[in-house]
C-alpha cells in the first residue's frame, strides 16, 4: 500500500494551487453532489454526534461546507501540501496529515465520515482495509458518504486520472464492500456528469450497524 500512496501524495503535492482553484466554487456547479452532502450532514446531526471527518479533504473546501452545515468537521489528507493549503484557507478549522488506513481518531468517536472521491486511487484489493478503518472510527449509527466514479461494468476499471491512477467502481460492488465492512448501505445516487471519461458520478450513503 505504501508505494501507491507515496506516489499519490507526491502527485497531489505537485498540483495544490491548481487543484484548489478548480474546486473554489465548492460544488456550486454540482447540484447532485451538493445535495448528497447536505443530506449527509442533516443525518449526521440527527445522530446527536456532529463530529465528522472529511477524509481526503484536499484543499478543505468540503470540510468548510460541513462546518457551515452544522457539523464539528475536521479534515485529514495524505498530502502535506494540501493540508497546509487547507489550514491557511480555513484557519478556524482543523486539518491533519494522515494515511487513510491509519486514522488518528479514537474508536467509535465520529457521527460521520465523508470520503468524497478520496478512495478512487486505492487499488481494489486494498479498499476493504480502508473501509474497515472508517467503520472503526464511526459510532454505532454513524454515517459514511462515499463519492466515486461509477461504471456499468461488472468490475472496477483502472484509468488515468489527471493527478494519479484511479479506479471506477460498479455501485453494487462497492455497496457489497460497505456491507462486508459492517455498514448498511441505504441510499445511492448515480448520474451522468457528461464526463469525457464516460463514467457516472456515484454516491453511496451507509450507516454503521
Amino acid at each position: 500500500m505504501a508505494n501507491h500512496q507515496d506516489e499519490t501524495r507526491a502527485a497531489y503535492d505537485g498540483v495544490v494551487e491548481l487543484y484548489a482553484s478548480l474546486f473554489a466554487n465548492r460544488l456550486e456547479t454540482q447540484p447532485f453532489a451538493r445535495a448528497m452532502i447536505g443530506t449527509f450532514a442533516e443525518l449526521v446531526r440527527a445522530t446527536g454526534n456532529p463530529r465528522a471527518a472529511d477524509v481526503g479533504c484536499g484543499p478543505g473546501h468540503l470540510t468548510a461546507m460541513l462546518h457551515e452545515l452544522g457539523l464539528d468537521a475536521f479534515g485529514i489528507d495524505l498530502s502535506p501540501g494540501m493540508v497546509d493549503h487547507a489550514q491557511q484557507a480555513h484557519p478556524a478549522l482543523r486539518f491533519q496529515e494522515a494515511r487513510m488506513e491509519s486514522l488518528p481518531i479514537e474508536d467509535g468517536a465520529l457521527g460521520g465520515v465523508l470520503a468524497h472521491y478520496s478512495l478512487i486511487h486505492t487499488p481494489p484489493g486494498e479498499l476493504p482495509e480502508l473501509l474497515a478503518e472508517q467503520v472503526r472510527v464511526l459510532a454505532p449509527g454513524g454515517l459514511l458518504l462515499v463519492s466515486f466514479f461509477g461504471t456499468d461494468g461488472p468490475e472496477p476499471v483502472r484509468f488515468d486520472h489527471k493527478v494519479a491512477p484511479a479506479y471506477s467502481w460498479p455501485a453494487d460492488r462497492l455497496a457489497e464492500l460497505l456491507t462486508g465492512a459492517g455498514l448498511v448501505p441505504f441510499a445511492r445516487l448515480l448520474h451522468d456528469p457528461a464526463s469525457e471519461r464516460g463514467f457516472l458520478d456515484a454516491h453511496l450513503l451507509a450507516r454503521r450497524s
